[in-house]
């Protein structure tokens, strides 16, 4: 399920932008491979003006910034099965995690010698 949400990604991805070159024989192939009964919610939605895909960022709603359900949330992550935003109903999408990168290590600095009994110099 997870390689049919990237698909209508990639569509919707390609119908909002114009600028890309061979664009219609690239939207046709992707239209091709998505079933229809997502096909059709999915043009719906575009019919209204609306992005049919949003991505879930921080158990977020990027669409209509509403939280999603963690069952929801979890099915995504394990690819089990398509979900729709309950709010919105747009179908949500969940980018591959990006691992932070990792901060440097500590730069050992040389210990400074104390000085013996620096406390009770006479003054």
């Amino acid at each position: 399920m997870h390689e049919l949400i990237n698909t209508v990604w990639k569509l919707q991805s390609l119908e909002f932008d114009e600028t890309a070159p061979g664009r219609a024989d690239q939207i046709a192939g992707l239209r091709a491979k998505i079933p229809l009964q997502v096909l059709g919610h999915y043009d719906r939605l575009r019919a209204r003006g609306k992005k049919g895909v949003s991505i879930v960022r921080n158990q977020v709603c990027t669409a209509c910034h509403m939280q999603v359900p963690l069952g929801a949330v979890m099915t995504l992550m394990r690819g089990a099965d398509i979900q729709l935003c309950e709010c919105c109903g747009r179908y949500l999408y969940l980018p591959d995690p990006v691992e932070p990168p990792k901060p440097p290590a500590p730069k050992k600095s040389p210990k400074a010698k104390a000085k013996p009994n620096a406390h009770l110099s006479p003054a």
